[in-house]
């Protein structure tokens, strides 16, 4: 009997590794038909051809009938269930089990992992090393990943030191674990020394390694570890070659000059050499690896070598059609996007969400807001990301009463928003001073559970600041438990736009006392309360924190310093800052520019203007209001003209009000009031009472009683209130000796009881500011405020 127990298990064995279905079950019926089914041994080799199989029900019902069940038909039955990944099953007779082994643990533990099921895994993990039973490089591998997974720290160095302690380290699928777990962590010096301890790593040690350096962004470090797997002969798989395209994808790979003659393979590495090598060892018509080759061409903005690639694929997917659309609105190229959907179309796949995401990112990034919104229309049920996309598409082209219309309507399809649906729709809020709808979002943060989110909180501050309620903005910032530098940033604003400069700086000192690092933007936002004071010693004192702080090269923060220099008089040490400058921008010449205007340095302002033209800067619509402004307070009259004809037609700027008001200006101080009342005659902005008040106040300056009075007429009927009307018409009469005139147009001004508006200046002496008014006989003294002692 024991011989045809043996024949029948050898020929079950033959059944198993051929996974001979059919010929298992006769042999099965064999088995019955001699009365051997109580067979222990034979019924754990037929649980095991079933499972082999697929047949999870036949093996189950022979575990059923076994009537002394080992340990090994537990593990056998357990082992089906977790092949075929029923969880829940295989979970059920893991509880069940009367006796447990090394194996058994094992099983579970891997199944779990394998599963997704990263948290049970180690709760079973616990319950093993509870048992006494010390666990395998198996359970380890599995554990230490699902540490990897869950980000769980504390658990994967336990296991760490448990995989020393058993005497693992040098086992390589724990090793590779652990490399994994710390590089998924973050933990890259951890992740390097296991790495350099491995004395025969694997293709998976250099993949998990290189992936690890390129997601800390040590592009080079990554980079050269994989011209060190050249080097050292490790098999290069597609998986490797997909993971070191993920680092040429994020471009500066060309800087690096890593060749050596001696190499097997080239170690200069970029992407195209790696296109090369996929080619050489045969991996072209690898679908995954070819989509890694699009994805790196179209992150580096190279969509003519995307295309050819594309071209010669073997197989697409829509992964592929998905990256080439990504790739053309990465380049702001959105009728291209546009082009390859239809094309995806017509070759028969069908968008997914990715597609619609990637075309609204494409359309929005070009500008092309209408194809967008067409595309989002288009969807049946758009995703919060889609409605967040086509958000922001409106925001960036300033059309913040869509942004909220479309808001509304999200809100009325019960799509819930995230923080930054709301911080999106909070900026349109601020750009259009709606406080209504601000305070309608704030509504909507309190009841999705973003009472306390910086990024909302600090899109809160700016709307409550834009619309002057202050007081509601600071409540929103005291409220916040751990503010950012943008929550400071967006109060100093705020503080700043209601012209409370005093508190501005205020808090900035008080930023400065909890440790928080100013940023770019702090300091811009405090150099203009220093130019709007204006107060030159807070302003040097911020420089020398710029110089301390790095910040002196960043472009933003140098044109603000030039601001700041300018209307505080210093022109002197503005223009110096501005020619040591590596870099400008037109902000950078138009506030220098400017600033000369400002001050009365007309030629100056001329020269720079030329010379910026010379730089091949291109001047824009604000450059053209600082020129005219100098060759205005300098009388620089024909150079002026010159430049405002020259705006449209040679650098395309149409003339806007300011334009027309400074040319005016320019011409009426002049003396030329018939030019510029020709000019104002044909200008698009005759009802704006600004244009209005310039020339009146030149026809005074000229004495032109008959310009003043149509001025002061056109003046009074735009604007009834205005008292410089008045008081510049009761001027030209007295200074030509008209004095009932001018003691009528003044008994007017009270009987309409139309007030003047004081005068008022700012001094600085000691390092404080003092404010006078034209009814003061003593001035009225600032607090002081000191930025910092360490300054």
């Amino acid at each position: 009997m024991e011989s045809t127990i043996s024949h029948l298990a050898n020929i079950l064995q033959s059944c198993i590794s051929k996974k001979t279905h059919l010929t298992g079950r006769v042999v099965h019926a064999y088995v019955i038909r001699l009365g051997l089914f109580s067979n222990t041994f034979l019924s754990n080799r037929l649980i095991e051809l079933y499972s082999k199989c697929g047949d999870i029900n036949t093996a189950y019902r022979v575990f059923s009938k076994i009537p002394e069940r080992s340990i090994y038909s537990w593990n056998a039955i357990l082992g089906a269930y977790c092949k075929l990944t029923h969880v829940r099953d295989a979970y059920r007779l893991f509880v069940e089990m009367p006796e447990r082994n090394v194996v058994s643990w094992n099983t579970m533990i891997s199944t779990l992992v394998r599963s997704g099921y990263d948290r049970e895994a180690l709760n079973v993990y616990e319950m093993m090393i509870v048992e006494g039973f010390v666990p395998s490089h198996f359970s380890l591998a599995s554990t230490i990943s699902a540490c990897g997974a869950l980000l769980d720290l504390e658990h994967g160095r336990r296991s760490h030191g448990l995989v020393i302690k058993v005497g693992l380290e040098r086992n390589l699928y724990v090793a590779n674990a652990l490399l994994c777990m710390y590089t998924k962590c973050d933990l890259i010096k951890d992740a390097i020394h296991i790495f350099e301890d491995i004395s025969e790593p694997n293709e998976v040690t250099f993949t998990t390694m290189m992936g690890g350096l390129s997601q800390t962004d040590n592009k080079k470090e990554a980079l050269e570890t994989f011209r060190l797997m050249c080097k050292k002969g490790i098999h290069i798989d597609s998986v490797s070659l997909s993971s070191i395209l993920g680092v040429c994808s994020k471009g500066g790979y060309e800087e690096l000059g890593l060749y050596d003659q001696n190499d097997v393979f080239p170690c200069n590495v970029k992407g195209q050499q790696i296109h090369t090598l996929t080619i050489k060892l045969g991996f072209e018509r690898d679908l995954h690896l070819s989509n890694s080759l699009l994805d790196m061409y179209a992150k580096n903005g190279d969509m003519d070598s995307a295309a050819k690639t594309f071209t010669n694929l073997a197989e697409v997917s829509v992964v592929s059609w998905n990256i080439m659309i990504a790739g053309y609105g990465k380049i702001y190229q959105s009728k291209k996007a546009v082009d390859y959907l239809q094309r995806m179309q017509i070759s028969g796949f069908e968008p997914d969400e990715v597609t619609y995401i990637n075309m609204l990112a494409a359309c929005v990034r070009s500008g092309d807001i209408a194809n967008g919104r067409q595309i989002f229309d288009s969807m049946s049920s758009p995703s919060l990301t889609s409605w967040n996309a086509i958000l922001s598409g409106y925001i960036q082209n300033r059309d913040h009463k869509e942004a909220i219309k479309l808001f509304r309507e999200m809100q009325f399809q019960y799509m819930e928003p995230d923080r930054t649906t709301l911080a999106i729709i909070l900026s349109s809020c601020a750009g259009m001073g709606h406080l209504e709808a601000g305070k309608q979002v704030h509504a909507a943060s309190q009841k999705v559970a973003f009472r306390n989110d910086i990024y909302i909180a600090s899109g809160l501050i700016g709307v409550y600041s834009k619309c002057g309620k202050l007081e509601w903005a600071k409540h929103v910032f005291d409220n916040v438990p751990d503010l950012d530098i943008v929550c400071w940033n967006s109060m100093m604003v705020g503080f700043s736009l209601n012209s409370l400069d005093k508190e501005a700086f205020a808090l900035f000192k008080q930023m400065q006392h909890t440790g928080l690092s100013p940023s770019q933007f702090s300091y811009a936002t405090i150099l203009s309360s220093c130019a709007k004071l204006p107060s030159l010693f807070q302003g040097r004192q911020v420089h020398a924190w710029i110089m301390k702080e790095g910040y002196v090269n960043d472009i933003f923060v140098g044109s603000a310093l030039i601001d700041m220099y300018c209307k505080c008089g210093d022109v002197d040490d503005a223009r110096q800052f501005f020619d040591m400058m590596r870099n400008k921008s037109t902000v950078t010449w138009n506030e220098m520019i400017h600033g000369y205007a400002q001050n009365g340095y007309g030629n100056e302002a001329l020269c720079l203007y030329k010379d910026m033209i010379c730089s091949g800067e291109k001047p824009d619509d604000i450059t053209f209001v600082a020129v005219l402004t100098g060759c205005s307070h300098s009388g620089l009259v024909d150079a002026g003209v010159g430049i405002f004809n020259s705006m449209q037609q040679e650098y395309g700027v149409k003339p806007v009000l300011d334009h027309y008001t400074c040319i005016i200006d320019c011409l009426g101080r002049a003396g030329r009031l018939q030019e510029a009342e020709v000019i104002l005659d044909n200008m698009p902005y005759k009802d704006d009472p600004v244009v209005w008040e310039v020339l009146l106040s030149s026809c005074r300056v000229h004495a032109n009683v008959s310009l003043a009075k149509r001025a002061a007429k056109e003046l009074l009927h735009l604007d009834p209130r205005n008292s410089a009307a008045y008081v510049l018409l009761a001027n030209i009469y007295s200074s030509l000796g008209r004095w009932d005139d001018a003691r009528f147009i003044r008994e007017l001004m009270s009987e309409k009881q139309i007030p003047k508006d004081p005068g008022y200046s700012w001094s600085e002496y000691n390092d404080r500011i003092h404010n006078f008014t034209e009814k003061d006989n003593l001035p009225v003294v600032a607090e002081e405020v000191v930025l910092s002692d360490a300054v």
